[in-house]
């Protein structure tokens, strides 16, 4: 069998092909965009529609059905479709009627929440968290938060249901094709215009009588206006110009007030008030007081880290824990006044921007510290008790003074051990002497002296004596790195290591001393409280002299007993 085939290559075929394709990229419609189309064929169960594509598409009339609006299904007319596929596998166009409606609702209502407008409709049906809500005009089902209902808690929603409601969409997800809707923003809109045509009738600085105070927290009071036409917060800081922990110190809940506007929020919708200002600021007179002055002031509150007082009717001052006393550290001021209280204060500086006093206590008082000073100098003896002790000092109350000495073992005795010493001395051990052996006044710091208020200090045997003496001692004790000894009249005993005992290496031997031999020692250094001293230094100093005096370093072999050592450690060796 012969099939024909045309030829296309001609001139004519060509031009055709041209044609035909330059009209079909005219028609071009993308996938997913609503499009015009004319009906042109109707069913039972379908009907056709025109696209201006190659081909009609084909709708099922169901989707009229759902959508109510079998009334346009009529030949010739136009309506709306969404092309989901310009050609499927059959090679069909497949268009949606319904599809197209709710896109277009969804549109309608994205411009309406673009524009903060609000949509009627009705709630349906419940689900779990919320219910379901039907615009009217698009029949688009939304979901509406049980939160979202209304603005004020409710028990029953039953009487909303299938009744016409406004609402206002408050979230939106176009990927999905979600939409949140609200009925309590529409009621926040109601009421914010009606707060704002009540908020237009004040000012600031307009006085409010007979507010009821309705609530107390421990941030401000809630005030109920005009018998509930509005609600307003007095913060804690515009209820006093005293200092005040809480409300509840000068309010009670029921009672009627009398409030000052001090400022309007339109955005907020708030309005606040203050109490203190409808009296006078007790700064305005701050010129009757100064600094450096004394006055009497009454304890208003007692906290962990200082005390408020009054100096008069609503100007109140800090005392800091550190100025209410000089002697007491770490004053507790829960203790030391109690509230009512009267005491002496100076004031030490007025902030007239932040509107804060400092005021001291222990500054009305004289310093015990520069009295002690006074009566006590340096290298002055006092007596004492020991008020408190730990592992290496006394703390000793001096005198009839309310100050402590600070007594360290180490100064208690010269020559006996510290640790032993500490053990005879408890609390309330009675000094007659104590030597004042430094005194801090700024830092409220006396460092006392047992030692050396009732003895000497052995240590100035050692002031008749230059670096290079030498010194005739006494070994009190031999240990392998050394020997102990005691210079003949000190009584304070030195070290002498064991590389200090002879010159020569093979002579470093502590054994070769006993308990009371007597040795003489190069005293090497001096200083402060430490000396050195050296039997190999000794050595070296005579040898240096006995050269200089019999000639040089060779003529040493002369003197009697030069090789004395080498010819032992030869017959040593030769046995």
């Amino acid at each position: 069998m012969e099939v024909y085939k045309k030829d296309l290559s001609s001139a004519h075929s060509k031009k055709f092909v041209e044609l035909l394709n330059s009209e079909t990229a005219k028609n071009k419609i993308e996938e997913g965009s609503i499009v015009n189309a004319e009906i042109t064929n109707i069913t039972e169960k379908f009907c056709w529609v025109y696209l201006g594509m190659k081909s009609e598409a084909m709708i099922e009339v169901s989707e009229f059905k759902n959508l109510n609006q079998m009334e346009i299904l009529q030949i010739g007319n136009k309506i709306d479709v969404l092309l989901e596929n310009s050609e499927s596998k059959n090679g069909e166009i497949i268009v949606s009627f319904e599809k197209a409606q709710k896109q277009k609702g969804f549109m309608e209502l994205k411009k309406a929440f673009e524009n903060n407008q609000a949509i009627t409709g009705e709630i349906i049906g419940k689900v779990k968290g919320g219910v379901i809500f039907k615009e009217k005009s698009t029949g688009i089902s939304t979901f509406m938060p049980g939160s979202q209902i209304s603005s004020r808690p409710l028990k029953d929603i039953n009487h909303l249901m299938n009744t016409e409601i406004k609402a206002k969409i408050i979230k939106i997800d176009s990927a999905r094709g979600n939409l949140c809707t609200s009925r309590k923003a529409i009621q926040a809109d109601a009421v914010a215009s009606d707060k704002k045509e009540i908020f237009s009738k004040y000012k600031v600085g307009d006085i409010l009588e007979n507010c009821i105070c309705k609530n107390i927290a421990n941030f401000g009071a809630f005030f109920e206006v005009n018998g509930g036409e509005f609600d307003c917060l007095t913060h804690l800081q515009e209820l006093s110009y005293s200092r005040i922990s809480s409300p509840d110190e000068i309010l009670e809940i029921g009672k009627k007030y009398k409030l000052k506007i001090i400022n309007i929020d339109m955005q907020k919708m708030q309005i606040g008030t203050s109490i203190k200002a409808l009296s006078p600021d007790p700064f305005d007179n701050i010129a009757e007081f100064e600094v450096g002055k004394n006055y009497d002031a009454v304890v208003k509150k007692a906290l962990d880290y200082g005390l408020f007082v009054e100096l008069r009717s609503g100007l109140s001052a800090l005392c800091h824990s550190s100025e209410l006393s000089y002697t007491k550290k770490n004053v507790n001021p829960k203790t030391f006044a109690k509230v009512n209280d009267v005491i002496k204060v100076k004031i030490t500086e007025i902030d007239t921007k932040l509107k804060r006093i400092a005021v001291s206590h222990k500054l009305t008082n004289e310093n015990p510290w520069e009295t002690f000073s006074k009566e006590f100098p340096l290298g002055s003896v006092i007596d004492g008790q020991v008020i408190n002790k730990n592992e290496y000092a006394l703390f000793v109350k001096l005198g009839k003074f309310e100050i402590e000495g600070f007594l360290h073992c180490n100064d208690l005795d010269y020559l006996k051990k510290p640790e032993d010493e500490m053990i005879k001395y408890k609390k309330g051990h009675n000094f007659e002497k104590l030597k004042i052996v430094e005194c801090d006044i700024e830092n409220q710091k006396i460092r006392v002296s047992l030692r050396e208020a009732i003895s000497e200090d052995p240590f100035k045997y050692y002031e008749s004596y230059n670096e290079g003496d030498v010194l005739t001692c006494k070994v009190t004790s031999i240990d392998t790195k050394g020997i102990f000894v005691i210079p003949e009249g000190c009584q304070i005993e030195a070290f002498i290591k064991k590389s200090q005992l002879a010159s020569s290496a093979g002579d470093q031997r502590p054994g070769r001393w006993t308990t009371g031999d007597r040795v003489d020692c190069l005293l090497e250094k001096k200083e402060k409280r430490k000396v050195s001293l050296s039997i190999r230094a000794l050595e070296e100093k005579l040898n240096a002299d006995a050269l200089k005096k019999y000639g040089d370093s060779g003529s040493g072999k002369s003197l009697p007993f030069a090789s004395l050592s080498d010819e032992i450690n030869k017959k040593k060796k030769d046995k």
